[in-house]
């Protein structure tokens, strides 16, 4: 998808995100996308497919406010660029919110963005938010009325499906998967995840079980967001290099992990 480009081509595309978005340059953050592109944003929400929605997207939730984006760490595999990140936003009438967050973007070959998801925690976003006081209430109130007037009823809703992230059993069973892979525990890591699960390095690349367990033995674990199906976990490895570690899991039924990605 990203045919020859660079790894600084690919940062290149992805920096005129937060620019553009600093800028509040409307015309030129939605013309960073495809004509097709999507914004997953809380990933777990329904996607802004397409520029007059992603446009919507941007008078909902960009435009009317400061953001800023400070970076931590990019992770590039292929066509993807996975940024480490911590947003301020600037809601109005003094409230400021630090909204810790991984962003991905998915770059095609002509230097359009065909995808970005924010994996963030909308429950604990709104709770720092309403700890902000008398000025959050204000606030608040101009975001619903501008979720109402950008998106409709149906667009709000799907706004809130981003409450959705992996449950207590979800997390539990991922704690079990660090410290097997971390302790190198290879008979526990093959039981809970089974041959099926697909393994990849970035979102295609080929990777197989025992590499990543071996890259990880010794690991530490640092910043998790959970976000729709997806738990994003940072990773220290034991050579002190770092990472990002993806971890999809099933939405129905027992807890099971159904995909790994390692960002690295």
């Amino acid at each position: 998808m990203n045919g020859e480009l660079s790894r600084a081509d690919l940062l290149s595309v992805v920096e005129r995100s937060p620019a553009a978005a600093a800028a509040h340059d409307r015309a030129g953050w939605v013309g960073l996308f495809a004509a097709d592109g999507s914004v997953e944003d809380p990933v777990g929400s329904r996607p802004a497919v397409g520029h007059h929605q992603i446009g919507k997207f941007f008078d909902t939730f960009i435009g009317p406010r400061d953001i800023v984006f400070h970076r931590d760490a990019d992770y590039v595999a292929g066509a993807t660029v996975l940024r480490d990140v911590l947003l301020q936003v600037s809601m109005g009438g003094g409230v400021d919110m630090r909204i810790p967050a991984y962003l991905r973007y998915v770059v095609n070959g002509d230097h359009t963005i065909a995808e970005l998801q924010a994996y963030w925690e909308l429950p604990a976003m709104l709770w720092q938010f309403a700890r902000q006081g008398v000025g959050a209430a204000t606030a608040g109130a101009g975001l619903a009325v501008g979720l109402l007037r950008n998106q409709g009823p149906l667009g709000t809703l799907g706004f809130a499906r981003g409450f959705r992230r992996p449950g207590r059993r979800d997390r539990a069973l991922l704690d079990a998967l660090l410290t097997a892979v971390s302790s190198g525990d290879q008979l526990t890591v093959h039981r809970m995840l089974g041959r099926g699960t697909p393994i990849s390095a970035g979102d295609d690349g080929a990777l197989g079980l025992e590499e990543l367990s071996a890259v990880l033995r010794g690991a530490t674990w640092s910043k998790r967001i959970g976000a729709g199906p997806t738990v994003a976990v940072g990773v220290r490895t034991a050579d002190d290099s770092r990472g990002v570690l993806l971890v999809d899991f099933r939405s129905e039924g027992l807890p099971a992990i159904t995909r790994l990605r390692w960002f690295c």
